[in-house]
């Protein structure tokens, strides 16, 4: 069977893991029981031994659409043929008191709604990322799959055979008919009755009606709403709700260029992400999401070495050791090797990730609830810490692998950490030497004034001594470092937005996130442009246009541009490649939380011409 396109997949989830279901009716990739778990399913990382679990029509002649629920993560793929139409309703059940259970299981009904349909089943369970062995036990109602540290069950009514690697069925139902399976852990009870139908249809509605009150607190109500709400539950989805972390993509290894080794295993939780998450969440009503991972932040500030500082990324449970590790049984999606799980990034230097933290904490101070003084206490020793090492080189936002330099982002949010220090502190009268941080915030700017311009290129450039662009300095005015209608704004991005081909990085509208043939990064082979890199232009651009309405008729063109490039469900990928397919690690929540800050910002000025208008 053909690797699927990355952007033929839809997810499902239970904020503990997900599972990515393709078009053509497969479980391509399932970790268990938790997002940064050994996989189950791993077909999308080697499409022989990976591991699936498929359910799809008998025939060539099938076309087949997937969408969602209306305002909810139950995902629908839709058979059309001219025998019949059959859909397959996939979902975690959600909404469920810990007395009933249930959490843990992945539902899979298949009804028919016009004529007949032969359904094919394949479940062929690949445990620890294809590395484990397992046994296949039929049993009444379902079969069992024993693996030497997990054991899953599948039950269902309809008759199951074993093969040499799991089961499969054949059966066929007419229009009317529903089929249900369920996926769950098992114990030696085995894999359980099989469910009944009034049994799947109350975990059914129950699971609808979960995500839709959730989604009724969502304050959104702008343009775009229907991309900015598939964003907030895709972001939900990424959430580990025991922690409040949010994982930076619930998938490893899905490469940035076909068949090059920029493959990265992004089951984790970042510090980087923490003022994007805090920003979008708030603007939106999503207080308790903000409020959960805030506490997950709090107790990294707390645990933090005060002389080495901050880890860059951290497990979703809080743990440090990422180790990274090449899987190099598996072939990669489309060849695309190495295979990596963990990642080597845990051990850089990113100064970057304080003034992430401390504007994420800012804004929550300001728009959420007043930190605590312990808070503050650990806060104040992180700027200690920052103050002491921010003329230090590092591997920057981007975490190249091409050695440290001075990058100009890193000193932007050195800046910025020194700069939201001092304003909590006024704000809360909290004690520090508000003296010594002031010189310190003002050494850096001057610093970035002086060596991170370039009047060659006439613009901010990736790093010290550099004539390089990097699409980071487009946050410049989105932190207040400059104003947006501020001279040097405006020259960064009349370069920035230049194509590749005049030394620019926007091509079509997307925007590549730096040259990757400069080889900045240490690894070899080219990538796409990078979502989140396109809607950081269009937040420059909307504020830019406050002063000039031609860029804000620019914003909203490449905004409505670059949603074209979400996939059918209106996910989007880490990167969009050259024709338009989707690259990276899938869905991406960076790229998902920069959705909902761009669409708020350019939606609220928007608003503000069409009043002026008036």
């Amino acid at each position: 069977m053909a690797y699927q396109p990355i952007e033929n997949y839809g997810i499902i989830g239970n904020m503990r893991t997900v599972a990515l279901v393709g078009k053509h009716g497969s479980i391509d990739w399932y970790c268990f029981p938790y997002f940064d778990s050994p996989s189950i399913f791993g077909a999308i990382l080697d499409d022989g031994k990976g591991g699936r679990f498929q359910i799809c029509p008998v025939g060539d002649e099938v076309a087949t659409k997937q969408l969602y629920w209306p305002e909810t993560n139950v995902l629908i793929t839709r058979f059309l043929s001219t025998d019949g139409v059959g859909e397959i309703e996939d979902f975690m059940p959600v909404g469920l008191s810990p007395e009933e259970g249930g959490r843990d299981q992945l539902v899979r009904r298949v009804r028919v709604v016009r004529g007949a349909v032969r359904f094919r089943l394949v479940c062929h369970p690949a445990f620890d990322y294809a590395r484990g062995a397992h046994d296949t036990v039929i049993e009444k109602g379902g079969a069992c799959f024993h693996s030497q540290s997990l054991s899953l069950g599948l039950a269902s009514d309809v008759p199951l055979t074993r093969d040499d690697t799991g089961v499969t069925a054949d059966f066929t139902l007419q229009e009317g008919e529903v089929a249900s399976f369920i996926l769950r852990p098992v114990d030696k009870d085995g894999c359980g009755a099989a469910p009944s139908t009034a049994e799947t249809e109350d975990l059914f509605h129950r699971t609808v009606g979960f995500w839709r009150r959730w989604l009724s607190a969502c304050t959104y109500h702008g343009r775009w709403r229907e991309m900015v709400h598939r964003s907030a539950l895709a972001l939900k989805l990424l959430t580990f709700e025991p922690t409040g972390a949010i994982v930076a993509a619930p998938t490893c290894s899905l490469p940035e260029h076909v068949g090059g080794q920029r493959n990265w295993d992004y089951r984790y939780t970042w510090i980087r992400d923490a003022a994007f998450t805090i920003y979008a969440l708030l603007r939106i009503g999503l207080m308790d999401e903000a409020t959960a991972f805030m506490a997950w932040l709090d107790a990294r500030c707390a645990e933090a070495d005060r002389d080495a500082g901050l880890q860059i990324v951290y497990g979703i449970d809080g743990r440090r050791d990422l180790t990274e590790i090449t899987l190099d049984h598996l072939e990669g999606y489309r060849g695309s090797r190495p295979v990596r799980i963990g990642n080597g990034a845990v051990d850089q230097l990113q100064l970057d990730i304080y003034g992430e933290l401390m504007d994420s904490v800012y804004l929550y101070n300001k728009h959420a609830s007043p930190i605590s003084y312990q808070t503050w206490l650990n806060l104040r020793e992180l700027l200690h810490y920052v103050a002491k090492n921010w003329q230090r080189e590092d591997e920057g936002i981007w975490e190249v692998r091409g050695g440290r330099r001075h990058f100009v982002f890193s000193k932007l949010m050195c800046w910025v950490a020194m700069d939201r220090g001092l304003r909590l502190a006024d704000q809360r009268a909290f004690p520090t030497d508000r003296a010594k941080w002031g010189a310190i915030r003002d050494e850096i700017f001057e610093s970035l004034m002086k060596n991170g311009w370039s009047e060659k290129r006439q613009a901010f450039v990736q790093f010290y001594g550099s004539d390089w662009l990097d699409a980071s300095s487009l946050l410049m005015p989105l932190v207040f470092f400059l104003a947006p209608s501020d001279p040097l704004t405006i020259k960064t991005l009349d370069a920035i937005r230049k194509p590749p081909d005049q030394g620019g990085l926007v091509s079509d509208g997307l925007v590549y996130r730096y040259n990757a043939t400069h080889g900045i990064d240490g690894i070899q082979g080219d990538e796409g442009t990078f979502n989140v890199c396109t809607f950081w232009l269009v937040d420059a651009l909307t504020r830019a246009g406050h002063r000039d309405p031609k860029l804000l008729d620019e914003a909203r063109l490449i905004f409505e541009r670059v949603l074209g490039y979400a996939n059918h469900l209106g996910l989007f990928a880490e990167e969009t490649g050259l024709r338009g397919e989707a690259l990276g690690n899938f869905p991406q929540a960076f790229t998902h939380l920069a959705v909902i800050s761009a669409a708020y910002n350019l939606n609220q000025e928007l608003g503000k011409e069409r009043s002026e208008g008036l």
